[in-house]
Parts: structure tokens; C-alpha cells; sequence
């Protein structure tokens, strides 16, 4: 009987491999295409994928052709970030100073609302999870709170420095903010009272924020290129205490984004370091580097994962956004189309 060809073998267990995965790009993809096509009916478990930025346009993608099948124009202002309602009816627009408010299953261009309050940059943007109030946060150095079914502003906290960045906890009762002199405060809502103050590093900017869906952790990427990892500690009708657990030497230049996976188990950082602009690390592993994502040009501005955890999309000032493999670290998909800087991007699939 003949030796067994070991590196047939070998390639033959490779194509498999390779073909498997092809095949679960390719579902995924699908799901994504099926989710695009029926996002016209808000009712409808849909993915929704947009992206915005310095061309003064926002547009919503189908993910498996990459086409743009909408594009609302911003006049007003670049756009500097977005945040879906957890309804999937509307997306928030940042700008300078406003909050626009845009109806994604809508053929009309217009907002159909604005918030207005604040004097500079919108910054950070997002929403309770049960969609009552929107929260927001700007260069004009304050934390903003809006209640979707009244006009105007309910509740204000003064950071004192620049607001980069706003995070809500999962418990729902505390905003964490990150501003320009390189604090992270984590305001407790029930008490109207900042619990708790955070410097990594004096007066080097914060520039994100992430927390795990768990609660379990608090991530800080700041503009010399390091993030900070903190455990978080919550009891009933107590504040969040945070415990500092490990500093990431993550990027060379600024990290721009930072973000822990739905599943806890990955952190996505991007940067202005233009060779390995993006990183996923192993969380479990002790933020061990697992993958490097190499394909932008330019500044990488923002990230979002896909909610089984297993894809990406990165927004880029090359004018580009891409959709990665996470687990082959190759990108699958590209949305060209804007003409400017792509400074933020949203996801709900």
C-alpha cells in the first residue's frame, strides 16, 4: 500500500478550510444584503450601515454589493458622529453645533428634528437603551441629556475641559466622558454628581471610550497612543468604582477609536498610525495583539463590530470604509463613495 501524501493532505485540509471560511463571508454577506433590501420597513429586523463625515453627506450602504442606496445631504456641517435608535427608526447626526435627527426608513432628505444647545462640536452621540433620551457630548466642554418626547435640553453636566468622547454605562444610571485634558469622569444620574475621576496620563487628551457589555471593564485610548484598562465595580444604589488593571502600549500616534466586542472577548483600536492603523487584541489572552488589519491610507476615525463579533467596519480619512474578516484579518468589502474624510460610522445588524 502507498505512503500517505502528506502535503497533498495538508493542501487538501487547507482548500477545505479556505472554503469553509469563504462560505461563512459569503453568509454573512448574504444576511447583510437580505437584512439591506427589506431596511425600507423600519418593522423589520434589518442592518443598517451608515457612514458620514467631512463632505457634508450621509450615506446608508447595502452590504454585500457595497452600493450606496441613499445618500442625505449634512449642509450645516462635517459630520463627526452618528448613532442609531435602538428602534432602528432614526439616526443621529453630530455636527457643529447641532444634532439632526433623520428618519432612516424615509425617502425624505430632510431632518425631520434638531436638537440645538450646544455651541461646538457634537462629539459623542447615542441613546438609552430603551430609546427614551439621547445623550451627547461636545467641545463646549459640557455632557447633554435630551428626552425624545419633550423639546430641549433635561439635564447638563460640565466636564470643564473639551468632551472627545461619551459612553453610557449598560446599567443605564452613569455616563463615563473622556475630555481634552485627558480626564475620564464617570457621572452618576441618579445624584446629578461626577463619582468618580480618572487621570491615565495629565493633560494628554482622552480621545474613546469603550465599556464592556458586561460591565465587567473600561477601556481609554488617548492621543499618545496608549489605552488604559480599568475593572469596574458595581453595587445596588452605589456608584461605579474602577480599579486600573493594565496600560496597552496599543499604537504608536493617537488612538482614535477604541472598542471591546459585543462578546467581550476582542478590542478593536484604530489610529493615525498609518502602517497598522488598526488592531484587534485578545482580551482574554491579556490584550494580546491577535490581528493586525492593514489596508487604509489614511487615519482610521471609527470601528464597529458586527453583533456575533466575527466582522468589522472601519471608517477612514482615505474616503474609504471597509468591512474585515476578523478571524483571516483581510478586508471583504469596500464602501467608496464619499469624497472626503469618513470621520464616523454606524451599524445595526
Amino acid at each position: 500500500m502507498a505512503a500517505p501524501n502528506h502535503q497533498q493532505f495538508f493542501q487538501q485540509t487547507q482548500q477545505q478550510q479556505q472554503y469553509q471560511q469563504y462560505q461563512q463571508q459569503q453568509q454573512y454577506l448574504q444576511q447583510q444584503q437580505h437584512h439591506a433590501q427589506a431596511s425600507m420597513d423600519p418593522s423589520a429586523n434589518s442592518v443598517i450601515l451608515v457612514t458620514a463625515g467631512y463632505d457634508h453627506t450621509i450615506r446608508f450602504w447595502e452590504a454585500l454589493s457595497g452600493v450606496c442606496y441613499r445618500t442625505v445631504q449634512h449642509p450645516d456641517a462635517q459630520v463627526n458622529c452618528l448613532a442609531i435608535t435602538p428602534d432602528k427608526q432614526y439616526i443621529a447626526a453630530g455636527g457643529n453645533p447641532h444634532i439632526r435627527m433623520y428618519d432612516i426608513a424615509s425617502h425624505n432628505h430632510n431632518p425631520i428634528t434638531s436638537f440645538d444647545g450646544h455651541t461646538g462640536n457634537v462629539t459623542a452621540v447615542g441613546f438609552r437603551a430603551d430609546g427614551k433620551w439621547m445623550y451627547s457630548g461636545s467641545e463646549d466642554t459640557t455632557i447633554k441629556i435630551w428626552d425624545m418626547r419633550t423639546p430641549g435640553c433635561q439635564r447638563e453636566y460640565v466636564a470643564g475641559s473639551a468632551v472627545n468622547c461619551v459612553t453610557l454605562h449598560p446599567n443605564q444610571t452613569e455616563l463615563i466622558s473622556g475630555d481634552q485634558s485627558g480626564r475620564i469622569k464617570i457621572w452618576e444620574l441618579r445624584t446629578n454628581k461626577c463619582a468618580e475621576d480618572l487621570i491615565p496620563e495629565p493633560d494628554v487628551p482622552i480621545r474613546s471610550l469603550t465599556i464592556a457589555p458586561d460591565a465587567s471593564q473600561l477601556v481609554a485610548g488617548n492621543n499618545n497612543g496608549n489605552c488604559y484598562v480599568w475593572k469596574l465595580q458595581h453595587h445596588a444604589n452605589e456608584p461605579t468604582t474602577a480599579t486600573p488593571i493594565k496600560h496597552l502600549a496599543a499604537h504608536s500616534s493617537h488612538v482614535l477609536k477604541c472598542l471591546i466586542s459585543p462578546d467581550a472577548r476582542l478590542l478593536a483600536t484604530c489610529s493615525s498610525e498609518l502602517e497598522s492603523s488598526v488592531k484587534i487584541w485578545n482580551i482574554q489572552a491579556n490584550y494580546s495583539l491577535f490581528k493586525t488589519l492593514s489596508g487604509h491610507q489614511r487615519w482610521v476615525w471609527d470601528c464597529a463590530f458586527s453583533s456575533d463579533s466575527a466582522y468589522l467596519v472601519t471608517a477612514s480619512s482615505d474616503q474609504i470604509a471597509r468591512l474585515w474578516d476578523i478571524a483571516q484579518g483581510e478586508s471583504i468589502k469596500q464602501f467608496t463613495g464619499h469624497l472626503k474624510a469618513i470621520t464616523c460610522l454606524a451599524l445595526n445588524d
